[in-house]
């Protein structure tokens, strides 16, 4: 379901993910106080993976990262998007990368602990996808993420993406070198997956 309304002065869209309370918006850079405030209590818990958290530990970093995706979506090369949880403000997708010219792209995530479980993610990835492929053409969906981050590798399980093997040791983080598994989905896989699931 889409709605849409004015919120402190901005048009909003925001698309249901079938859990009360719980919608996807575009997040941008008049949300920096909010995106602070959540990164500031789940910073611990999103960071363990990720680096999210570590490029955004003041107001003005705050900023200038959402304006950098901000500027991606501008040039067609990424997206940012909030997962707001009864008007909190819990989590995240994004297109971390956005190639229409050779029809690939990448997805990732984020989450606060207290919002796990809840098959957020999953729902508001599915929208991403089905927006890249149907909509932008977009035939190759990449996933990476550490072979160390259990949840975000069922993530991509259940959105039916293959795994095509490991970057070893390619990503550091927080003083760890972290393997990382590459996988993806082809647009004609995805399409017979939503076929047969309805």
């Amino acid at each position: 379901m889409r709605r849409s309304r004015v919120e402190r002065g901005n048009w909003v869209f925001a698309i249901s993910l079938g859990d009360e309370g719980a919608e996807l918006r575009p997040l941008e850079p008049w949300h920096a106080g909010e995106y602070l405030a959540h990164m500031d209590r789940g910073r611990e818990y999103i960071g363990r993976y990720i680096s999210l958290p570590d490029r955004t530990t003041d107001l003005a970093s705050t900023t200038a990262f959402l304006q950098m995706y901000a500027d991606k979506a501008a040039a067609d090369t990424g997206r940012l998007y909030g997962i707001w949880s009864d008007g909190v403000l819990v989590g995240g997708v994004l297109f971390v990368t956005f190639d229409v010219t050779s029809g690939t792209c990448e997805v990732g995530c984020w989450l606060e602990e207290s919002a796990v479980g809840r098959g957020l993610i999953t729902r508001a990835i599915r929208v991403l996808i089905d927006w890249a492929v149907e909509q932008r053409g977009i035939h190759r969906v990449e996933w990476l993420a550490s072979s160390a981050n259990t949840p975000s590798l069922n993530v991509a399980k259940r959105l039916g993406m293959v795994r095509e093997g490991v970057r070893r040791e390619s990503y550091p983080h927080r003083g760890v070198r972290h393997d990382m598994e590459v996988w993806s989905v082809l647009a004609p896989e995805w399409r017979r997956r939503r076929e047969s699931t309805g």
